[in-house]
Parts: C-alpha cells; structure tokens; sequence
C-alpha cells in the first residue's frame, strides 16, 4: 500500500487527448503531483509541449514522443540548477498549445467605412467575411495572450483579433484602388492580401492569419437604388419599347382593379397612346436614343488596355468603333459597341477604320 501511494504522486505520462474544438492552450492538470524524471511526455500532431517553471518558459517539445531527462531539459535543468544531472522528480507546469489552424472565426464591419470611388465619389460600404488563425509560436503566444490561463479558448483572443482585423480593413479597402462595382471581383485578391498584412501585425502574438475572405460587401441602400435603376436604363435600352411596356402594365393593372370601368378605360388609352406612332414616324423613324444619364461614364477596351473614362460626348473622338468594347455601370461585362442599343447613333457619325495599305 505504500508503494503504491507513493507511486501516486508522481507522474509517469504527461499527454493531452483534445476533446474540445475551440481550445488553444491546455494546462496540465499536475496539482501537487511531481513530474518522474525519466516519464514519457506525448506530443500529438498539431501540438507543442512547453514546460514553464515559475513563471519563466522553459524547454518546449514539438511531435512525438519523448523521455524527460535533463539532457532534453536543457533550460529547465538551467533554472532548477541541475549542473550535473539530476533524477528526482521535478515539479513545473506543462502547457499544451495547439497548433492546428482554427477556422471558425468571423468578421464585420460594425460601422461603415468610408472611401473614395472614382466613379461614384465618397461612399460609405459595410462588409463581412470569416477568416482561420493558428499558432505559429507558442512561446510567444503563452507571453503575450495566454499567460497562466488554465484552458484558453479560442472566444478569448476572438474580440482581439476582431479589432485587428476591422482596423486594418478600412485603409486596406480605401487604398486599393478598386472601383466598388469591381470589388466582387478582387475579393480573393483583397483577402489574401489582408491575410498576409494582418499575419505580419500578429506575428509578436504568435499567431498568423491562415486565410481570410469576404463573403459580401455592400453599399448604402440609397446608392444601390440609384445603381439597380441605372441598371435598368442600361437593360431597357429603347424609351418607346420601355413606354409601351409601362402601359401595357398599366392596362392589365387597371382590369384588375374592382372600383370599375373607368379605371380599364383610362389604361386602354394610356396603351394606345403608347402602341400608336406618330403619323409622320410611324414608318421610317427610328427609336429615340435614351438621353444620358447625369454624370454617365464610359470605358473603352483597346488592345486589352483600359481607357477612360469618357462621357458620352467624347467617346467618338476617343476612336470608337462598332468592334471596339465598352462599359459603363450597370453593364454585367464587356461588349462591342455594335451591340449596346445607347451608342447607335454614336457609331452612325463615326468614319470606319481605314483600308489596309
């Protein structure tokens, strides 16, 4: 009996089996109990033993499994004053860091930020996304973050890294020189970029940001009614097409209505009005071209460069042709000028391309 409570006191495995997903560092749970010189400590993959002796880091142990004997515990045999050797149990406290990459973290801007478009001016865009972290250096992360925290968990440094990220958002977005109807499109370059920069900024932590990514940015709800109706324009393209669409609207509107006739009678004439040309248009003249819009802008693609903006005005003596690409807002890609309904009458006062010599 005694034998075997004196074995009791000592330990012979020192381990850590993660039964949780959200634990960055665990403490081994010694108590009184010392450490046998000569037990087994198991270090699991994506795992770091550091062993820390009143208060100062010690020795850490990367993967596998080792034999605790002073000739592997070169610092903590320094602080204990082991000179030459020493096979009595020890005591110290042994923290287990996991190093496996965390990736259920989000992020969100809780108030807009605010940048400059060129196109659209000062904007104000909100945006969320998630991101991973994990440990790159576990001394340096029970230094700074975990200190002597029994079980950190990753809902502990969450709000940390959240600040980090949200006050590196706003000038990264500011400065990246992307239009904001462009931005859907850099999104995974914007995010690796911040991946890296925000790792950097962590690095005395101990922690790097694996990946980051956006999962939407938005605009004010004002600014995407204004795009979503310049969006329309764009689509409807003909006004006399787009009239004679709004009437007939307004006709099957009217048939529905129950308060009577007069409401029928009033959208049959409005869709007659609208269906009927004028007697001297009626045959020859072509639809009105839409006027544009205030402020509207164009961009030409030419030898895969992009040129612009120009407004509707100088987009003749900028060399458009019916083969040249464009774009302007609310248009979803590139098309040849021959095929944007806006730019006919545009194309019909532009000379064609001169014959090869």
């Amino acid at each position: 009996m005694l034998f075997e409570k004196l074995r009791g006191e000592f330990i012979d495995i020192v381990e850590w089996l993660d039964d949780s997903r959200d634990t960055i560092v665990w403490r081994f749970p010694r108590y009184e109990n010392e450490i046998k010189m000569g037990a087994r400590l198991v270090v699991r993959e994506s795992q770091v033993a550091v062993f820390v002796n009143e208060g100062q880091i010690a020795d850490a142990f990367a993967p596998g499994t080792h034999t605790l004997e002073t000739q592997n515990l070169p610092i903590l045999s320094t602080l204990k004053g082991w000179k030459h050797g020493f096979h009595s149990p020890f005591k110290a406290e042994v923290y287990f860091v996991n190093t496996r990459q965390f990736t259920d973290f989000k992020w969100g801007t809780q108030n807009p930020v605010m940048v400059r478009d060129p196109e659209f001016g000062p904007v104000r865009l909100r945006a969320f996304g998630a991101y991973s972290a994990r440990v790159t250096d576990a001394r340096r992360l029970l230094q700074e973050l975990a200190g002597t925290d029994q079980q950190f968990r990753t809902e502990e440094v969450e709000g940390y890294l959240r600040q980090m990220i949200v006050s590196r958002l706003a000038p990264a977005l500011a400065t990246a020189g992307v239009p904001v109807l462009d931005l859907a499109a850099n999104q995974h370059e914007m995010g690796r970029r911040l991946a890296e920069v925000l790792s950097t900024d962590m690095a005395a932590s101990g922690i790097a940001i694996t990946t980051f990514s956006f999962e939407n940015i938005s605009l004010p709800p004002e600014v995407e009614k204004a795009v979503d109706k310049r969006t329309q324009m764009g689509i409807v393209g003909d006004l006399g097409q787009y009239q004679r669409f709004q009437a007939a609207e307004a006709m099957e509107a009217a048939a529905g209505n129950p308060n009577g006739a007069m409401g029928l009678g009033v959208g049959m004439m409005a869709a007659q009005a609208a269906f009927t040309p004028p007697p001297a248009q009626a045959a020859s003249a072509p639809a009105p071209v839409p006027p544009p819009l205030p402020g509207e802008q164009w961009y030409l693609g030419v030898n895969g460069e992009r040129q612009g903006p120009f407004d509707r005005a100088a987009l003749a003596r900028a060399g458009l042709t019916p083969d040249t690409l464009v774009w302007t807002a609310g248009m979803a890609q590139w098309t040849p000028a021959r095929d944007v309904p806006g730019l006919a009458q545009l194309l019909s006062q532009t000379p064609p391309p001169l014959p090869p010599s």
